[in-house]
């Protein structure tokens, strides 16, 4: 399997305030799987998701608790994640969430596009 290409998207995030229900609703409509994410600074407010068919988890559920509102974005794989969310708001981006580096060294941020499109870019963990 080759690796995906800078620019992909290669991650999704569901943001609820019902992770049960949310849970229930793709597992039943897309026998999606979930695993909450003991590994990351998220309390057990971060579920990971695979769907049918793929070796690894392809995008999360993360419970909101009320906090922001409920949400589906689509994340993209960038080489750094401060250079791109530069370049983005040089082209009229607004940012929601700075670049943030997680205990595992995975670097992301949330914007907004000139639309007022929800996204997201990140970047792994250095190997």
């Amino acid at each position: 399997m080759t690796a995906p290409a800078f620019g992909s998207v290669t991650w999704f995030q569901i943001g609820s305030e019902d992770p049960a229900a949310t849970r229930s609703f793709y597992t039943e409509l897309f026998d999606w799987s979930f695993e909450v994410d003991t590994n990351d600074d998220t309390e057990g407010r971060y579920a990971q998701v695979t769907t049918p068919g793929a070796s690894h988890p392809t995008g999360g559920l993360f419970d909101t608790r009320g906090e922001v509102p409920n949400h589906a974005i689509f994340y993209v794989l960038v080489e750094d994640t401060a250079k791109t969310v530069a370049a983005a708001e040089k082209r009229g981006a607004k940012v929601l969430v700075p670049p943030k580096t997680t205990p595992a060294g995975l670097v992301f941020s949330d914007l907004l596009d000139p639309q007022g499109n929800h996204f997201g870019v990140f970047t792994p963990p250095a190997a």
